[in-house]
């Protein structure tokens, strides 16, 4: 079992900056790929980013459109941390936001690929 802890979440105006963490916990995950989602309220869970283990092959990113460009994935996996830095906020970007972790090293945008998940830290942009 992995255990997935989101932080960072606030309340921000827009154009701010925030960065949300993940750590993890349990079963090693070496070789998890990792994932950040997020849910809007009415809305369905989107994905958001995404991020490979660092293997032979380097470091696979991917990111949904409306946030390419102005959010960043990362990760340390000494600290078994993920990021999220996200900057130019909109208030469109509010929503609950979920961190996941899947048992193998590519990346996904589906949902149902990813093993487990965190509980979720609030992130609030006002105009």
């Amino acid at each position: 079992q992995v255990q997935l802890v989101e932080s960072g979440g606030g309340l921000v105006l827009a154009g701010d900056s925030l960065r949300l963490s993940c750590e993890a916990s349990g079963r090693t995950w070496n070789s998890y790929a990792m994932g950040w989602f997020r849910q809007a309220p009415g809305k369905e869970r989107e994905f958001v980013a995404a991020v490979s283990w660092s293997g032979l092959n380097g470091v696979s990113t991917a990111y949904a459109d409306s946030v390419k460009g102005r959010f960043t994935i990362s990760r340390d996996n000494a600290k078994k941390t993920m990021y999220l830095q996200m900057d130019s906020l909109k208030p469109e970007d509010t929503a609950v936001y979920y961190c996941a972790a899947r048992q193998m090293n590519s990346v996904r945008r589906e949902a149902y690929a990813y093993d487990y998940w965190g509980q979720g830290t609030q992130v609030t942009v006002s105009s």
